[in-house]
């Protein structure tokens, strides 16, 4: 299998991989740490969330980037400047610095495909994006779960150790949980690589 990463403009292979079975649902769409404000997050219901996020795919940078095995969409990753994120303002998402960081939140396989080694080539792609928009470091804010199974419905923050592999460094604590593991900082500098 060959992984193709390539940015996400395509607003039906984001909706394949992010978007609900139904139009009408009030899921995630991947926008909660994307939108700014927790008000925003919970007044765009329904369809207008895949709008919302058929507008992002058309901005310059577009909300991340997509995994292709083929023609065949099987990956995502969301990864956009930190200070366009609900991370921006996180109280529980320390800020280590005043570095104008990138985020990346989420990483997701699409079923079927999982275990087939997507992971990798969509963090890799993920933080070659952010190097190609100027990105001094990404971050990522993956559960220190040691070696205990992470839930496939939370799995989407990753892991520690997966970071880690992808030459990520823990930096921080957090304040976060999630599915009742700590969420850790970890950081890529892109300054010192060449």
């Amino acid at each position: 299998m060959s992984i193709e990463v390539r940015p996400a403009t395509s607003f039906e292979d984001v909706a394949t991989l992010v978007g609900p079975k139904r139009p009408d649902a009030n899921v995630c769409w991947c926008l909660s740490y994307r939108l700014t404000t927790s008000k925003e997050n919970r007044e765009l219901v329904g369809p207008a969330r895949g709008e919302r996020v058929r507008a992002l795919v058309k901005e310059d940078p577009p909300p991340g980037i997509l995994a292709y095995d083929g023609d065949e969409v099987v990956g995502w990753a969301a990864v956009h400047p930190r200070a366009d994120t609900s991370f921006a303002g996180n109280r529980r998402i320390p800020h280590v610095d005043d570095l104008d960081v990138w985020s990346l939140w989420c990483v997701r396989v699409r079923p079927g495909h999982r275990g087939q080694g997507i992971v990798r080539p969509l963090i890799d792609g993920a933080v070659e994006f952010a190097r190609a928009q100027g990105a001094p470091a990404v971050e990522a804010y993956p559960v220190d779960n040691g070696d205990a199974r992470v839930d496939l419905t939370m799995a989407y923050v990753g892991t520690l150790a997966m970071f880690e592999r992808a030459g990520f460094e823990k930096v921080a604590d957090t304040d976060s949980v999630l599915n009742g593991f700590p969420r850790v900082l970890v950081r890529r500098d892109l300054r010192s690589e060449g």
